[in-house]
């Protein structure tokens, strides 16, 4: 079975850890069945392609896959990445806190 996962397609991330830390763009793809997401821009690698009649062929730039712990969502305000873990408030409606504010997150536990 798929895992379900806390980001989706058109989503902006930022990656947390690797060779591409702190690069941030847009999911492009989902890959729920290995549990990875392949990001614009970020990742990049070389692939050599064969010519065909609709491809010219040689070296290509593409994205690879980066799992999706490795990645969390970009707060609009001020691009650093949120904790992805929703708590239910008083009126039931879950809420995404900043990953950099363990205080925040003490506030919603109580």
């Amino acid at each position: 079975m798929a895992a379900k996962f806390k980001v989706k397609k058109g989503d902006t991330v930022i990656v947390l850890t690797g060779r591409e830390k702190g690069k941030s763009g847009e999911i492009i793809r989902m890959l729920p069945k290995e549990k990875r997401v392949l990001v614009r821009d970020v990742n990049m690698v070389k692939r050599h392609t064969k010519p065909s009649p609709t491809n010219p062929g040689g070296i290509v730039d593409k994205e690879a896959p980066i799992h999706v712990s490795n990645v969390a969502l970009v707060d609009p305000n001020d691009g650093k990445p949120l904790w992805s873990h929703g708590f239910p408030t008083q009126a039931g409606v879950n809420i995404t806190t900043p990953i950099w504010s363990p205080e925040d997150r003490l506030l919603f536990l109580s």
